[in-house]
């Protein structure tokens, strides 16, 4: 355990999110996402759900703000107009971690293909369909800078 770190981001998790620089992708996805035939690096958060782990990573990951869309979500049935529930959620959580920054929905093929180019995979034993997450990391900016 350490002091201000989520306990479900174990220490193969940190790594991983320590060694992505700047621009990397992580997907979190869903249990019914094939994670290990789309991912390069694929991480069991088996037991949790995709919010949680969401907020965790967003507790110590930095959102790319030097792109306008550093946030993504799969679409229901491939039309982003549409949001779930789950989408919601997505969305409450990021806001608390970037404010300012959009939750944006990709069709199907747009965030399988950013899936599979993505530094790595989280696979969550999310039951809710379409739970699926891209971000874009950021820098930390030396104190000077802020």
């Amino acid at each position: 355990m350490l002091i201000g770190i989520p306990a479900l981001l174990g220490p193969d998790f940190l790594a991983t999110l320590r060694a992505m620089g700047h621009g990397d992708e992580l997907a979190i996805v869903d249990g019914n996402y094939p994670a290990d035939e789309h991912g390069r690096r694929v991480i069991r958060a088996d037991g949790h759900g995709l919010v949680a782990v969401i907020d965790a990573v967003l507790t110590v990951l930095p959102v790319d703000d030097s792109v306008p869309q550093a946030l993504f979500c799969a679409s229901v049935k491939g039309d982003p107009s549409i949001l779930d529930p789950v989408h919601h959620e997505i969305i409450a959580v990021c806001a608390r971690h970037a404010p300012g920054k959009a939750v944006t929905p990709l069709p199907g093929d747009a965030f399988y293909g950013r899936v599979k180019s993505a530094y790595a995979v989280v696979a969550t034993s999310e039951p809710r369909l379409y739970g699926n997450f891209i971000v874009r990391k950021g820098v930390i900016y030396p104190r000077e800078h802020a």
